[in-house]
């Protein structure tokens, strides 16, 4: 298991860290997800092998952005 934080902007609601939990919820390997819009961050647990590029284009995907 990895936990990570990432940096995400564009979230301004809490609708924004649903729409972004949703989404990485819906990946494979995710164990937790938790947004905050007002730290712009996401923390994730995730399994082994989940490839950072799959996380960032689901948060992509969703009309966020991913800070690196």
């Amino acid at each position: 298991m990895e936990r990570k934080t990432i940096s995400v902007t564009g979230m301004s609601c809490n609708g924004c860290e649903q729409n972004v939990e949703t989404a990485l919820r819906n990946l494979d390997g995710v164990n937790r997800v938790e947004a905050d819009h007002e730290a712009d961050t996401v923390d994730v647990v995730l399994e082994d092998g989940v490839a950072d590029d799959d996380v960032n284009a689901a948060i992509e995907q969703d009309g966020y952005d991913v800070v690196a």
